[in-house]
């Protein structure tokens, strides 16, 4: 009689069909199997990290992977379904839709009653709409499935926030250029799903190559290795030597990863932002260089340095406006790719200048007292005494003339005491300003002692 039950059916769900891999990319033969083999993500699965310990004490809640392609989402998801002996059900945010959920959820319904666990990994599950969320929410909330979400895209931003208050989120990140290395080392030798049946040999700057232009993506990497193995031709020895030549052959540059609405688009103007800020010409150049790569609106980005103009340098250099507003204004006469001459003339000029927030500082100190109520009216001699009859009113009277005397300064009340908003720095320009103005303070102060 067949074997049956909970254990039986454990055995048949981590079954590995004969010879399945032998047609595939190299990047899935060489899909790591355990944590032992899993390479890179050290911040969320190093010794006492939060999802090691649960994955290892097999406590794993629904989680949220996030983060760019390449980075090893869906074979983390396979390991910790293997790890926690549950079988893996896989749909995907593009083409499944409720009936497959529903039928998922059914044969997960059918199996936890034997005993046996369901991990629901959902590929891109920010394409799933909100009608699709709704449906698996039950299902996560009952445990009928435990769920292992992807995607790209933070998120806080892209999931129904539901599912999200019900898992745990962990970004994986891109690999480092030493991960991509032992991957393709790793490759190169495992005579079982990689290429080490035959003697391959790969150049240090080959290798170098390929983990640098893989641009923290594995997938990538080992795919152009593979295509440098394969066609290259084998030396008189039989070895296969990768030199840097085939490298360059067989990758090709990664796109940039950039969602104009998404995480991409408005990481990476804050980086630029926040580059100018604090005054690292380099680093403003390269996120300016991605931007325009990427096919970032021209029109998004001098809005922001215009802004950034009188935000982050002001007074301490007020030309910086005038070179921000004639580059935004040339952008739209000359347009791409030329264009990009003037972006980077404007932000190495922003980059490079003095910085001061003394006028946002300002405008907010004293937007703050007019939104708290504290609004003050408008003292008799400031008022306007144009018109007829203002006199009768006391409009304008005593009002002194400030061009009437020298220096064009005389000590006049424009507000009531004690109320000061504008504290000039001391760098670039506005050091000049701030010299300035305390000799007119001195000199008003003075005259209130008279």
């Amino acid at each position: 009689m067949r074997e049956s039950g909970p254990d039986r059916m454990e055995d048949f769900f981590q079954q590995k069909p004969a010879d399945t891999l032998s047609d595939a990319p190299l990047s899935t033969r060489m899909r790591p199997e355990s944590l032992e083999e899993y390479v890179g993500q050290t911040h969320i699965l190093g010794p006492g990290k939060l999802l090691r310990r649960a994955i290892e004490a097999d406590r794993i809640s629904s989680l949220i992977l996030f983060g760019p392609p390449g980075t090893g989402k869906t074979t983390l998801a396979k390991i910790i379904a293997g790890a926690t002996c549950s079988k893996f059900e896989s749909l995907s945010g593009v083409e499944s839709n409720v009936a497959d959920i529903r039928r998922v959820v059914a044969q997960a319904a059918q199996r936890r009653a034997n005993g046996v666990r369901t991990i629901l990994f959902i590929d891109e599950i920010h394409r799933f709409n909100k009608a699709q969320q709704d449906v698996l929410l039950p299902e996560v909330e009952s445990g009928v499935v435990r769920l292992i979400g992807a995607t790209t895209q933070n998120p806080l931003f892209s999931i129904n926030s539901a599912l999200v208050s019900r898992s745990q989120i962990f970004e994986l990140r891109s690999l480092e250029e030493s991960d991509l290395l032992v991957l393709i080392h790793r490759a190169l030798a495992d005579a079982g799903r990689g290429l080490g049946k035959q003697k391959n040999i790969i150049e240090p700057d080959a290798a170098a190559f390929l983990a640098r232009l893989a641009d923290g993506d594995a997938r990538k990497c080992l795919n152009a290795l593979e295509i440098a193995a394969l066609t290259t031709p084998p030396s008189s020895d039989g070895a296969v030597r990768i030199d840097l030549e085939a490298a360059q052959e067989s990758i090709q540059r990664k796109a940039v990863v950039y969602d104009g609405t998404g995480d991409a688009h408005y990481d990476t103007i804050s980086a630029f932002i926040k580059s100018i800020r604090g005054s690292d010409p380099d680093a403003a150049i390269y996120w300016l260089a991605k931007m325009l790569h990427a096919g970032e609106e021209v029109r998004f980005i001098t809005r922001r340095l215009v802004i950034c103009a009188s935000e982050d340098i002001g007074l301490a250099d007020s030309n910086a406006l005038v070179v921000a507003q004639a580059a935004a204004q040339a952008v739209e006469f000359i347009g791409l790719p030329e264009a990009n001459l003037l972006l980077a003339h404007a932000t190495l000029y922003l980059a490079t200048a003095p910085k001061s927030n003394s006028a946002t500082m300002a405008i907010g100190k004293a937007s703050a007292e007019v939104r708290e109520g504290r609004t003050l009216a408008v003292p008799e001699h400031l008022r306007d005494g144009h018109y007829k009859g203002s006199e009768r009113l006391g409009h304008g009277k005593g009002y002194l003339y400030s061009h009437d005397f020298e220096g064009s300064y005389v000590p006049q009340a424009y507000l009531p005491e004690g109320r000061c908003y504008f504290e000039p720095t001391e760098n670039g320009l506005e050091k000049r300003i701030k010299e300035r103005l305390a000799h007119w303070r001195e000199i008003f102060e003075e005259a209130n002692r008279k």
